[in-house]
């Protein structure tokens, strides 16, 4: 039997700390040096979860908005996200996009052209910072998991607009967190039927019907057709003391609530 070559492990530099004669990594042709390894590491990904929440807490009642970079001004997805931006600034909150192009934009866009408050949760590439010019309060992250855990965090409703792997990863993540009670019952509204109809259909089929998930957890995300639509239910979850401006219990530990 033919024994597999392995590609030797990656051995990473003693001098973790220094910035400078970076070796490049022979599985991926990136170099590596500074934050090389994990136990140093995690001081950096500490750092940006302690300014990720800092940042958060000046903001009281917000709206965080999730949906594709591939839009444009004239797109349905783009105008709808625009208009139910400038709705919810109108009601008082404060608009959190990833801070990209598309939906992102759109919603920041309606943000700042109603007077209101336009967040931006961007990430930092290689070159650049991918930062659409209607945020105007930013923190950026180097990762991904970060900036993921603050788009989590930082809302009273979560609103997702037609999107790709990211924006899916996204709603099955708050979901998730949703389900097991990781953070209390915030609000998921869907908006677009024409594309997340197959979706929940799929759910309702193969996970609901195959007992994958209980019919409860099918409340946890409401599907609306566009913005005018979304508004008239968000005003019903207003009313019925679904969107609470003051803070709320987000994690639940053995019974212990710990308060956002």
């Amino acid at each position: 039997m033919k024994k597999l070559k392995l590609i030797p492990h990656f051995k990473p530099r003693v001098d973790a700390m220094s910035y400078s004669k970076e070796e490049a990594c022979p599985t991926c042709s990136r170099k590596r040096g500074g934050w090389a390894t994990p136990s140093w590491r995690i001081f950096k990904i500490m750092g940006e979860f302690v300014a990720g929440f800092e940042f958060l807490r000046r903001y009281d009642a917000t709206v965080t908005f999730f949906g594709t970079a591939r839009c444009t001004a004239g797109d349905r997805i783009y105008q709808d996200a625009q208009t139910l931006a400038a709705e919810l600034t109108k009601m008082g909150f404060a608009i959190i996009t990833g801070g990209g192009p598309g939906a992102m934009e759109a919603a920041n866009r309606g943000a700042r052209d109603a007077g209101g408050v336009s967040v931006g949760l961007n990430i930092q590439l290689p070159g650049e910072q991918r930062i659409n010019p209607y945020v105007q309060e930013s923190h950026a992250f180097h990762y991904f998991f970060t900036r993921k855990v603050m788009l989590a965090y930082s809302s009273e409703l979560y609103i997702f607009f037609p999107g790709g792997f990211g924006t899916l990863d996204e709603l099955f993540e708050l979901m998730t967190l949703v389900q097991t009670k990781k953070i209390c019952s915030i609000p998921i509204i869907l908006v677009g039927k024409e594309f997340w109809q197959p979706l929940l259909s799929w759910i309702d089929e193969f996970l609901y019907k195959k007992g994958m998930i209980d019919a409860s957890d099918r409340a946890i995300y409401s599907l609306v057709d566009d913005a005018a639509e979304a508004m008239t239910l968000i005003k019903k979850l207003h009313k019925a003391g679904r969107l609470r401006h003051e803070e709320c219990p987000v994690e639940y530990s053995e019974g212990q609530k710990i308060m956002k």
